[in-house]
């Protein structure tokens, strides 16, 4: 879950490379704040201005944690995240990282998830889509686990191609061609 302790306004940035490419990975304070490929749709644009991290800690245990999944393991949640978004979408993303390693769910099902718990329309699924999609977080958030409502890969702000890959280094292949 999203629990952050940051007193500082000051953004961080570091690059963090990994087989799918370099990732742009911010920090405030000690809080990540994002992690992004380099490039993809949503890069922030601010992130030009932010100041570069004195590596420390935080960024070490990031490029641990890295290490480990794209070595096919399974490591635990990443603690200290805090993306910065509205209620809506920080209630999407806190359901994405209940999606368990390996497996899959589709916008429609998040959907009536929240549905349930926030009381909204359960046919949602493009509302949830959109907030998936501005997840700030990559792969730690695992945005890539959410599939079309017939098993089909869509919408990654990474690429497909990265999405097909990221879920595969997880074991899960049984998805329908784009």
């Amino acid at each position: 879950m999203f629990l952050g302790s940051s007193t500082t306004n000051q953004i961080t940035k570091t690059t963090v490379e990994s087989p799918l490419g370099p990732l742009t990975a911010a920090f405030q304070g000690e809080d990540l704040i994002g992690l992004w490929f380099e490039g993809q749709k949503y890069y922030p644009s601010k992130a030009k201005d932010w100041l570069p991290s004195r590596g420390g800690a935080r960024d070490s245990q990031l490029r641990q944690w890295l290490a480990a999944y794209f070595a096919g393991e399974k490591p635990e949640p990443f603690p200290g995240l805090r993306p910065p978004g509205t209620f809506f979408q920080m209630a999407v993303w806190a359901e994405l990282e209940r999606i368990a390693y390996g497996q899959t769910i589709t916008y429609g099902q998040i959907a009536g998830i929240l549905a349930q718990k926030l009381s909204f329309n359960p046919r949602s699924a493009q509302a949830v889509g959109g907030a998936v999609a501005h997840n700030p977080i990559s792969i730690l958030i695992p945005c890539h686990r959410v599939i079309g409502n017939r098993g089909s890969l869509t919408g990654y702000a990474g690429g497909l191609d990265r999405k097909k890959i990221l879920l595969s280094l997880e074991g899960f292949t049984d998805f329908l061609p784009t």
